[in-house]
């Protein structure tokens, strides 16, 4: 099966990189194309062994899977371009913030199966968390096929399409938010005397181990946290810091800014292409 993303950014990179260590998906034909930087071309094929072609006809002949992941900017043109080389059979995802079926497939001009889908970054590893929206010409092979990829990546939850923008706010944009709050921590110990390496231990461990209770018990993480604030003590002293602050008032903010982008990014891209 021919799988050709449309793109070699961050996102796309990720996806190919947990695709080609996935069991389940070595059956994929992996091919790499971008508006214009061989560069990136170049390196995606040496780390990644895939296929890359400036070739349209030679890249999009006989695909069955086509991922849209170039930049918003390219995103109008790449679509136009690939009018010529669509099928009924044709599968296409996107992993596009804000670009809604509709305008996909108004964008193509075909009644053409297409999911939406928000992976992360963390597919790289196999551990993404994948929101997943279908329109109404996908068939019941081509979900299972969109699922497969996405699950062998990570794992994948079937959202209503107006939920991917809180999708991408809350888990496309995740682990950006994770990896500040762990930035804060590794300078707090450095500036209070351990090294960055030093500490880089006991930061990871304790997420991992706070999301693996997460995950095991059927504790809210409210109560769990409870559990763990005494009366008088440390972490009770740390909490209050992190009230006083208003963090988490910061933390719903951030959220609820990236979903309002993503809307944002789809406003801006139907004035720029005057798509209606």
């Amino acid at each position: 099966m021919k799988m050709v993303f449309v793109g070699a950014g961050s996102m796309a990179e990720a996806m190919i990189q947990g695709i080609v260590q996935a069991p389940r998906l070595k059956h994929l034909d992996v091919w790499v194309t971008n508006h214009s930087d061989s560069q990136r071309l170049a390196y995606m094929k040496k780390n990644y062994n895939v296929e890359t072609s400036y070739d349209r006809k030679n890249i999009f002949a006989h695909a069955d899977i086509i991922v849209l992941a170039m930049k918003p900017k390219d995103a109008a043109e790449a679509m136009l371009q690939l009018r010529e080389y669509l099928n009924k059979e044709l599968l296409v995802i996107s992993i596009l913030a804000g670009l809604s079926l509709e305008l996909i497939n108004g964008m193509l001009g075909e009644k053409i199966a297409v999911a939406r889908a928000m992976p992360n970054t963390s597919a790289t590893i196999q551990e993404s968390a994948t929101g997943l929206s279908f329109n109404e010409y996908i068939t019941e092979h081509q979900k299972e096929t969109a699922i497969s990829i996405f699950s062998s990546v990570g794992s994948v939850t079937i959202v209503r399409e107006n939920q991917l923008d809180l999708v991408t706010g809350l888990a496309g944009s995740g682990p950006a938010y994770i990896y500040y709050v762990v930035e804060a921590m590794e300078q707090a110990a450095v500036e209070l005397g351990l090294s960055a390496e030093e500490a880089k231990p006991f930061i990871l461990q304790t997420l991992a181990g706070a999301s693996k209770m997460l995950q095991n018990t059927p504790k809210p993480p409210s109560v769990l946290r409870k559990d763990i604030t005494s009366p008088g003590g440390t972490t009770e002293a740390g909490i209050k810091k992190l009230e006083q602050y208003q963090v988490k008032e910061a933390i719903k903010a951030c959220i609820k800014e990236a979903t309002l982008h993503s809307g944002k990014l789809r406003a801006q891209f139907e004035q720029n292409n005057k798509i209606y």
